[in-house]
């Protein structure tokens, strides 16, 4: 489904960066190889599941109201999504 003619998102879109990460492609054909099938679209989903179960704890964590469409926003942020990956590579 695409998007509304107008529509315009706060945080922007999600992208890879050269060098910093895969895309949903990539991780969908490793996947594959290694067995587990999956298209990309698979992948995006697993990606924001693990993603909502960040922004949720953390919600908790700073006593925001955790109501589902804040925390897929949040979620689907990719501002949000590079702190993530900020904090597990610091890891």
């Amino acid at each position: 489904m695409s998007m509304p003619k107008g529509y315009k998102v706060e945080g922007g879109y999600a992208t890879v960066a050269s060098g910093l990460g895969s895309g949903y492609r990539e991780i969908a054909e490793k996947m594959s190889v290694e067995g587990f099938k999956m298209n990309h679209s698979t992948a995006r989903n697993v990606f924001l599941s693990v993603m909502k179960k960040f922004a949720k704890d953390l919600c908790d964590l700073y006593e925001v109201d955790p109501t589902p469409h804040r925390v897929e926003n949040i979620a689907s942020d990719p501002r949000f999504q590079s702190s993530i990956c900020g904090m597990l590579s610091d890891i």
